[in-house]
């Protein structure tokens, strides 16, 4: 049997029409939660420490949650492609439900107990007092996030991207704009610093979820929501949902408490380090976020395919994507490792922490570039079905290689900032060879709609493998 394939034009009219939009959003999306960082800037080392310290606790938020949202992405994308309305339905409730109780959870913690979370990350009492009125605002925020990320990621997947990336570019406006306003105390309001940042993050968060809830209810062609569908998780649906978030979210939760026990061991170096280290987060969290926005469109892409039974068709996606992305991201880290003086004085960063600075970019030029091929192709494995292998994997080298090594490098040997720095990526090399041989082999496909399960026969006849069963 011929093999369906997709020719290189298929291909990068996807990209465009599709991936470069929700790259975009995803970029906008993480820039506004960055503006903060950058802005605070001309507040001095302390208060970007400050607020670095506090987006680590953000990130731990982001694993917690996103493994629902993860896995709410996979279902919507396969039953967009078997046009399967009433699954999408189901998801989007059900995902709603769980990462509404983690924001709620975050929320509590974040405003009542600021000062035990911040102890956590460092014990530089001077930086946790900065941070402290930053984080109990951002906590209101939290619930209203999770929001903003169901409802964008229902609409990426179901091909509205255009909305997603008005209402990114409407919350970075209103963020910089109240952050201009609140941390320098313009036009007669008062001087709050890292305190105005907050109140930045938390009205932009409104507005995003403001339009995009809007749109998402007013737009009945392609979706229509209905609340008796949205809260129907009878049938066995409940459990399925449940098997295929459970991976993704032990991987995004054992993946943000082996970062956290990094950034533990960061929180313990000088504090023009520790700047080093917020200012390098969000010039990372840059490139992370367009390539995030490409394995978030890589996964529409790939599981409207497999929803669709066109395996062939989501197995050479998969393999363009991976490709494509890394490429897209040595462009970039070599473009901010030229550019490094320049965008790392935007954070009022000292002599030392420059320095710093640079050869953390220089060293992620090549990890970063990894890191991507990783993650596109992990990602394209929970489109298809299956979140068990990239979960194991990534773990277990996680917490067999790199924490260990950063934790016996900072907190037993007391090596030079840099030399701790450069075991943070020493897994991803292991991880990329045992990805590419998984990738080939195609094991990953497993479709959760009929569609698909009925196309698996004629798929493993093209791969040239007996007939395996879908679990």
């Amino acid at each position: 049997m011929k093999k369906e394939g997709v020719h290189w034009k298929v291909f990068l009219q996807a990209v465009v029409t599709i991936a470069l939009p929700i790259a975009l959003q995803n970029f906008l999306s993480t820039t506004a939660s960055m503006v903060d960082t950058i802005m605070i800037g001309s507040m001095g080392e302390l208060s970007v420490a400050a607020v670095g310290i506090c987006s680590q606790i953000s990130s731990l938020f982001f694993s917690c949650y996103f493994g629902f949202a993860g896995g709410g992405l996979l279902f919507f994308a396969q039953y967009w492609g078997a046009k399967n309305e009433k699954g999408i339905n189901r998801t989007f409730g059900l995902s709603m439900a769980l990462m509404l109780l983690v924001g709620l959870g975050f929320g509590a913690m974040a405003v009542g107990k600021p000062d035990f979370l911040l102890s956590v990350y460092t014990d530089k009492e001077n930086i946790i007092r900065v941070a402290i009125p930053y984080i109990r605002i951002v906590g209101f925020a939290y619930p209203i996030q999770v929001l903003g990320v169901i409802i964008s990621f229902l609409l990426r997947a179901t091909e509205r991207v255009k909305v997603p990336l008005l209402s990114s570019l409407a919350a970075l406006v209103t963020n910089f704009v109240l952050n201009w306003i609140l941390i320098y105390g313009r036009f007669g309001m008062p001087k709050m610093g890292a305190a105005g940042a907050a109140v930045g993050t938390l009205v932009s968060a409104l507005v995003n979820l403001c339009i995009l809830t809007a749109f998402v209810l007013r737009d009945k062609r392609t979706v229509a929501l209905h609340l008796s569908e949205m809260f129907s998780w009878g049938d066995g649906f409940a459990k399925v949902y449940l098997s295929k978030c459970f991976p993704i979210l032990c991987n995004e939760l054992f993946y943000g408490i082996g970062q956290m026990l990094i950034n533990v061991v960061i929180g313990r170096q000088s504090e023009s380090a520790i700047a080093a280290m917020a200012a390098f987060r969000v010039l990372e969290g840059f490139v992370f976020a367009f390539f995030g926005g490409l394995a978030d469109a890589s996964s529409v892409v790939v599981g409207k395919e497999i929803g669709a039974g066109r395996h062939m068709r989501g197995y050479q996606y998969v393999k363009r994507f991976a490709i494509l992305c890394p490429a897209i991201t040595f462009c970039i880290c070599l473009t901010g490792l030229g550019l490094n003086r320049p965008l790392l004085s935007l954070f009022g960063l000292g002599p030392e922490a420059l320095e710093y600075g640079k050869y953390m970019i220089l060293i992620y030029l090549a990890a970063g570039t990894i890191r991507t091929c990783n993650y596109i192709m992990n990602t394209c494995y929970r489109a298809g079905g299956e979140a068990v292998f990239g979960t194991v994997l990534e773990i277990t080298c996680l917490f067999a290689i790199s924490v260990p090594a950063t934790w016996i490098a900072g907190m037993v040997l007391h090596l030079p900032f840099l030399a701790v720095f450069s075991f943070l990526y020493t897994d991803e090399l292991i991880r990329l060879i045992f990805e590419v041989w998984y990738t080939r082999t195609g094991r990953w496909v497993k479709p959760v709609t009929e569609e698909g399960r009925l196309a698996l026969p004629d798929f493993w006849e093209q791969m040239g493998q007996r007939r395996r069963t879908v679990s």
